[in-house]
């Protein structure tokens, strides 16, 4: 296995509304993500870190879909969460993303960027 400090590191973002933010975040710090590491140890100094800012998203569910929130072919708009949060090592990443299961939209908005090291 690599060591910590040599593993890849992505950046997970993902949009929630404000009820499900605490329980996302729980699963999402189960799988290992906001974790960072002290660059010259490698132990992880500090964990369950995140950035959360809100907005507004907006949606119109299809003839098709099964809205959690909304109802089909009515635009709808309301407060969402932005979370980002840091994963070292892909399958931390893969993870973190697997564990979004606990979101209830029927498909999570959700970014996975892979981070360079300056």
């Amino acid at each position: 296995m690599a060591a910590t400090t040599d593993l890849a590191r992505y950046k997970l973002t993902f949009h929630v509304p404000p009820s499900a933010v605490e329980a996302c975040k729980t699963a999402i710090f189960a799988a290992g993500a906001g974790r960072y590491p002290d660059r010259k140890t490698g132990n992880f100094n500090y964990t369950e870190c995140c950035w959360t800012t809100s907005g507004t998203g907006q949606f119109r569910p299809g003839d098709a879909a099964n809205p959690h929130i909304g109802k089909v072919g009515v635009l709808e708009k309301l407060e969402e969460l932005r979370v980002e949060t840091l994963c070292v090592g892909e399958d931390v990443a893969r993870a973190a993303v697997a564990a979004l299961k606990t979101h209830p939209y029927e498909e999570p908005s959700y970014s996975v960027f892979k981070l360079e090291d300056f």
